[in-house]
């Protein structure tokens, strides 16, 4: 179990290296994961479940064995700050991903894909890159737990009216379904196991090397998109990856930017800006392979696909700016304060 617990604290730390690495693989040998788009059945609403669908779930699991009964207290003791964050994230991400369509012409496929990436909630891992750059951690898992439960609402209806000008006949119902099967319940399960037998050591163990596992399966997922998609990523063009950088930059920029109207500290503007930067694409992805009224636009996956593996990278470096500003601060505070100079002055004041 130890050296489980190993591997899995390096693939936490070394996220975005794992999906870029998993995805040049895949890029280069694409039948290595083709297993991800295995489709195991089609449920009511004609959405198909899939592999790729069966891995987020797993990932959302992991997601709930973190989540206790004093995260859902953070909700009820911090009302604003929850207000305000999730405020921010379905209002900047969807509204700005439309804005950027029509500045860069998008073909329609890529502009409903850009849009749906918009429309989700915010990423999983944007909790563990919050602690990494010293933001308000308890304010980052409330955000997220906050969007996450209203996205099966959310996420169809914003991507419902922003898409409402294509040809592209978009149904709330089937993301519904889509978004409680791979996001709720998983979560709902992960949270009554973690509630029933939290204190056990055995399931804390366990919980432990879940972070690996869930590394694994954004990889599994970006892998999977890639080995059905990879082909079109350049044929598609440049502007696919100016979309993804344009929206997760500014989205970044402008969610720290709430943060500063509402007069936030330094902690919890760096958190909203993390949170409403960095979306779930994984989500977004499995939408777009899975529900069938993605299937007239698959150039709608592609950017989802660039979008995962981009905000996985771009998070990381971001909380590792931030770390280093912290860094800087201390070290000039402490040779400041070891300065024959100014421990003088001190003491004269």
């Amino acid at each position: 179990m130890k050296q489980l617990q190993k591997i899995s604290q390096f693939l936490s730390n070394y996220t975005s290296a794992v999906v870029i690495a998993v995805a040049v693989v895949t890029f280069l040998f694409p039948s290595l994961m083709n297993w991800v788009n295995y489709q195991i059945f089609t449920d009511p609403t004609g959405n198909k479940f899939t592999s790729q669908s069966l891995i987020l779930g797993i990932i959302m699991f992991s997601m709930g064995l973190t989540l206790t009964t004093k995260d859902f207290q953070i909700l009820a003791q911090r009302p604003l700050d929850i207000l305000i964050g999730a405020a921010a994230q379905y209002f900047i991400m969807p509204f700005l991903a439309f804005v950027l369509t029509k500045l860069l012409r998008l073909p329609e496929g890529i502009a409903l894909g850009l849009i749906l990436v918009g429309c989700c909630p915010g990423g999983v891992s944007s909790n563990i890159m919050s602690y990494l750059c010293g933001g308000d951690v308890a304010f980052s898992v409330g955000m997220t737990t906050a969007s996450t439960l209203l996205s099966p609402i959310m996420t169809p209806m914003l991507v419902s009216f922003l898409a409402s000008g294509t040809s592209i006949d978009i149904q709330g119902i089937p993301m519904f379904v889509s978004i409680v099967e791979t996001v709720i319940l998983p979560i709902g399960i992960g949270f009554v196991l973690n509630y029933l037998w939290g204190h056990v050591k055995q399931f804390k163990e366990f919980q432990t090397i879940m972070p690996g596992i869930a590394v694994i399966g954004l990889a599994c997922v970006v892998g999977g998109v890639i080995s059905s998609q990879g082909a079109n990523f350049f044929t598609s063009g440049l502007v696919i990856f100016v979309a993804v950088l344009l929206h997760n930059g500014f989205g970044y920029l402008l969610g720290y930017g709430a943060g500063r109207l509402t007069g936030m500290n330094t902690a919890k503007k760096r958190t909203i800006s993390i949170e409403v930067g960095m979306q779930n694409a994984g989500l977004a992805t499995n939408l777009a392979t899975t529900s069938a009224q993605f299937s007239a636009s698959p150039e709608s996956a592609v950017i989802c696909a660039v979008s995962c593996v981009w905000h996985s990278i771009s998070g990381t470096l971001l909380a590792g700016f931030f770390a280093s500003l912290d860094k800087k601060k201390a070290h000039s505070e402490t040779a400041a304060g070891s300065s024959p100079s100014k421990a003088g002055s001190s003491q004269t004041v």
